[in-house]
């Protein structure tokens, strides 16, 4: 399964990497292909490209603010969460993204 994610808080400095580098782990653990997008305080860093969102399965917004240029994402199927279930809990959520 082809899996992208857009993670972001509010002041963008460590949960928003953490949250990134927990899905990443779990969907690869998982056997899963994943991309993952943050928008922290650098702004938006490994910006996901069209091709990349056009052929996920899923998207998974690990947030706690809104997510910029959130209109690329039109007609896919989004799993949203909190930056902390992304932490806490990654395994469960790249399941329940998975299911």
């Amino acid at each position: 399964m082809k899996i992208v994610a857009v993670t972001a808080c509010p002041t963008g400095i460590a949960h928003t990497y953490m949250a990134a580098e927990h899905i990443e782990r779990a969907a690869i653990a998982a056997g899963h292909e994943v991309s993952v997008e943050t928008q922290g305080s650098m702004g938006i860093e490994n910006e996901l490209s069209a091709a990349q969102i056009d052929t996920a399965d899923v998207v998974i917004f690990a947030v706690d603010i809104e997510v910029e240029k959130k209109e690329r994402f039109e007609g896919k199927r989004i799993v949203q969460v909190g930056v902390a279930e992304a932490i806490k809990k990654p395994d469960a959520l790249i399941a329940r993204a998975s299911a």
